[in-house]
């Protein structure tokens, strides 16, 4: 993975989105300590992650049924 300051991003846009374009993951940074505070990532790369029960892992179980719809708002506000 690739980290570019702000300025270094706006300076070689083009050649940066081909990157990623390309499958490459992109780090960008900010600030004096370069903190990173954001990642360019191919939206088709990632693919959806199984998630885990983390401490009720293998002693819970979860489902859902066919008929159950929620938003992602919905999700993100409750």
């Amino acid at each position: 993975m690739r980290t570019y300051t702000i300025d270094d991003f706006k300076a070689n846009l083009s050649k940066i989105l081909d990157w990623v374009r390309e499958g490459e993951s992109i780090a960008l940074a900010y600030g004096q300590k370069k903190e990173i505070f954001a990642y360019l990532v191919a939206c088709n790369t990632q693919a959806p992650k199984k998630r885990e029960l983390g401490l009720l892992a293998n002693k819970a179980k979860i489902s859902f049924q066919d008929d159950f719809k929620m938003t992602e708002s919905e999700l993100f506000y409750l």
